[in-house]
């Protein structure tokens, strides 16, 4: 491939003397395949992402004048000048593949010449990798149209009803198996260690040349024609036999290859041959689709050309259970490759044309439809459940099986896990959509815009239904966006920037030109997506980096590597993630799970009207939440014990079940406040801060040594205090007798507690 600026391509074939030039805005942005080493793509080669100047050129001006650059297909590619319309720009975006373009004469509006380029992807490996992944797809609908059980049957006839964009479906799932390497492997296999028999076959020996003669050579010897008459003398003459066969019938053996599993796969190369044939001569068939169905043609028949299959005759019947087809190596994989071929021939991709349309490899799409059944193998795999929905991906039609896996379509996957302690559903999605500015927010969806990522991995209990489960913050989203066009972890979690890079991110900025947009997609599922745990990229890379928001794997951000390649175990990393997920939800007692009941119990309700009143901001260095700080309001009978408490700082409560006995509830346990009110109060300004950690169990005599006069009980619970600084609390005093736990009339005495904000909004002006 030869690097270039320029190009000039003749149009000659149009108009003599007419040209287009292409001219890359960046040196070494055109290749020129002047070797034909890619036979089936365009000789002049672009990038995506880059941009092209063009102009149609000839000696008379006015005749390059006439001509215009359209693109049907992609109309944002090609955007011309609106003064000089024979001058524009080309601009592949994200395509990739064959791109064709329409030369048009503005005279002759009615007639368009085709022009074909070729969009490389910015990865060199885009190639390899398109062709592995379209092949492990191929691999994963036909194992399922199998599992399914879904009916078909092993013969294809060309349909002339059929449209290009199907053709080319089926036979890029076709060509996917053909073209991989395992098939070439096994080819070579087969034909240079093929399998064979010993047979034995008859002909005419010279009877002086049999070395030890058998029943069938001594009567051949004796009745066959062509005999010589023996001497009088001859031994066998005494013995009666007057002459003998100068040449006999004898038997040799030797080894053979035409042998059932040999005549199989010749018959399965002439299959897969004829099948290309049949799409080469299609009428619908495009011209890209005939000379990729022609390349295929040739590799078959070239396969068909050794002398192997020279020698090998054609099947009478097909021994499929033959051992040698099922275990010998090349053999079983050509015959799982033919049992598969039907099904991949008849197979139709609701989400094809998005990957391969007339020649386009769009293999950013294609590699997060092949993530789809790596996440899925990784699941199953690890949450040990064969998901029923499976089945429903595979659909007959007609004679076609459709697969419904297409981008905007919801492909749900359910299974329940159950381990341990725990059950839990688990649900995978595809495209899973989430609605954006839904002010339920016990319902599952967006804060703010819709989103929809690629793959969303959602878990909750079993005991809840998912409405529940999302109404209780007791579901986990956990998302996963497919980026191929990354090829380093630095591209979506950026490096450390000095300031002066900071400043001139901020100018990109200011041009719509965003560098972290992928970490801040990330982000926006996070934070926008309820009940969203993690988001992460899944890209083609090296690095593996999952970044955790605390101290748990959940929540976190961050990226996994997923390489298409061959003989590795791709999914590593991720598969290592997912069950660190696994073992943080069999922890019940886990620092997320803690935090989804809390924010449950603090929204389940109606938000409280406010609290606008001077309250201290911490209560012993921990932030203070007036609806948690608990005031506990207590009753004094007169002066003396009033001034014991005044002095001795201790407050005590009564023990049992009579009037005035404290109940040791969550509340009052944690009550950090006191408020003390006697006899005819109507109002309280008393407060008090409890400083102990709880109420001590004090006895009569222990009341008695700390000054306590006549203590009627045995026993009493008693609290240690501090005296508060109401200008903290705005100088107020507060009508207890609003609070509703106040008990009126003769209970007014009994301990109660009530919430900080409570005890504010009873305040006296």
């Amino acid at each position: 491939m030869e690097k270039v600026q320029s190009i000039e391509i003749d149009l000659s074939h149009i108009e003599d003397g007419l040209y287009l030039c292409i001219d890359a805005q960046k040196k070494g942005d055109i290749e020129v395949d002047t070797k034909n080493y890619y036979e089936h793509e365009s000789t002049y080669q672009l990038k995506e992402g880059c941009f092209y100047d063009f102009e149609f050129s000839h000696n008379n001006e006015n005749v390059s004048k006439k001509y215009r650059l359209l693109c049907s297909d992609q109309s944002n590619i090609v955007k011309n000048r609106k003064r000089k319309e024979h001058i524009g720009v080309i601009a592949p975006n994200i395509f990739v593949g064959t791109l064709t373009l329409l030369v048009l004469n503005t005279e002759y509006s009615d007639k368009k010449w085709e022009l074909q380029l070729e969009i490389q992807s910015k990865k060199t490996s885009y190639r390899q990798d398109y062709q592995y992944m379209l092949n492990e797809i191929t691999s994963k609908c036909t194992d399922l149209i199998i599992q399914a059980n879904s009916p078909v049957s092993h013969s294809f006839e060309t349909d002339f009803e059929t449209d290009n964009k199907t053709l080319y479906q089926r036979f890029a799932f076709v060509s996917s198996i053909i073209n991989s390497e395992d098939f070439e492997d096994a080819i070579q296999r087969i034909v240079t260690c093929p399998t064979t028999n010993w047979t034995e076959q008859s002909e005419l020996t010279d009877a002086r040349k049999i070395k030890r003669f058998k029943n069938t050579e001594l009567r051949s010897l004796i009745n066959a024609d062509n005999r010589l008459k023996l001497k009088n003398t001859h031994p066998l003459y005494r013995k009666g036999i007057q002459s003998v066969a100068t040449k006999i019938e004898s038997y040799r053996k030797f080894e053979s290859v035409d042998t059932s599993e040999n005549r199989f796969i010749k018959h399965a190369l002439e299959t897969f041959l004829k099948f290309c044939m049949d799409i080469s001569n299609h009428p619908n068939a495009g011209s890209r689709l005939q000379e990729e169905a022609d390349v295929v043609s040739e590799k078959l028949e070239t396969h068909l050309q050794h002398d192997l299959f020279k020698e090998v005759s054609r099947p009478t019947t097909l021994k499929l259970n033959s051992p040698t087809l099922q275990k010998k190596e090349g053999y079983r994989e050509i015959l799982k490759v033919w049992l598969k071929f039907d099904l991949a021939a008849k197979l139709i991709w609701n989400g094809g044309d998005e990957v391969y349309s007339g020649g386009k490899k769009d293999i950013a799409t294609l590699y997060e439809y092949w993530l789809f059944f790596k996440l899925l193998d990784v699941l199953k795999t690890v949450f040990e459940i064969e998901p029923k929905e499976l089945e429903k991906l595979i659909v007959p039609s007609k004679d076609k099986l459709s697969l419904q896996l297409k981008q905007g379509k919801v492909t749900a996957l359910r299974g329940i896990y159950t381990k341990a302690n725990r059950h839990l559903n688990i649900r995978f999605n595809y495209n899973r959509q989430f609605t954006g500015g839904t002010t339920d927010i016990s319902k599952a969806g967006s804060w703010t815009t819709t989103l929809r990522p690629d793959y969303t991995l959602s878990i909750w209990p079993t005991k809840l239904k998912e409405p529940e489960a999302e109404a209780t913050e007791q579901i986990v989203h956990i998302h996963f966006d497919a980026k191929y066009k990354i090829a380093n972890i630095n591209q979506i979690l950026g490096e450390e920037q000095s300031e002066d890079s900071l400043n001139k991110e901020k100018k990109q900025n200011l041009k719509g030109i965003y560098k972290n947009a992928d970490l801040l997609k990330m982000h926006a599922y996070k934070d926008a997506i309820r009940r969203t745990s993690g988001a992460y990229v899944l890209y083609p890379g090296e690095t593996n980096k999952p970044i955790k928001g605390f101290h748990e794997v959940l929540p976190g951000l961050g990226a996994f590597p997923i390489k298409p390649t061959k003989n590795t175990n791709e999914t590593i990393h991720l598969e290592i993630f997912i069950k660190e997920v696994l073992n943080h939800f069999l922890n019940t007692a886990s620092q997320r799970e803690n935090i989804s009941s809390k924010t449950y119990r603090i929204i389940k309700d109606k938000p409280s009207e406010g609290l606008l009143e001077p309250i201290p901001e911490y209560f012993n260095d921990e932030k203070l939440i007036p609806d948690e700080t608990y005031v506990l309001v207590g009753f004094y009978n007169d002066q003396k014990q009033y001034d014991w408490i005044t002095k001795s700082k201790l407050y005590n409560f009564r023990m049992g079940t009579g009037n005035g006995s404290l109940v040791l509830d969550t509340e009052t346990v944690s009550a950090k406040y006191l408020l003390l009110h006697t006899h005819k109060d109507k109002a309280s300004a008393d407060l008090w801060k409890i400083i102990s950690k709880g109420p001590r169990v004090f006895s009569k005599q222990n009341l008695i040594k700390k000054g306590y006069n006549n203590p009627s009980q045995d026993y009493y619970l008693i609290i240690e205090l501090e005296k508060v600084d109401l200008n903290e609390f705005g100088n107020n005093s507060w009508d207890f007798r609003k609070l509703k736990n106040y008990y009126s009339g003769n209970a007014s005495a009994k301990p109660f507690t009530t919430t900080l904000t409570e005890l504010m909004k009873a305040k006296i002006s």
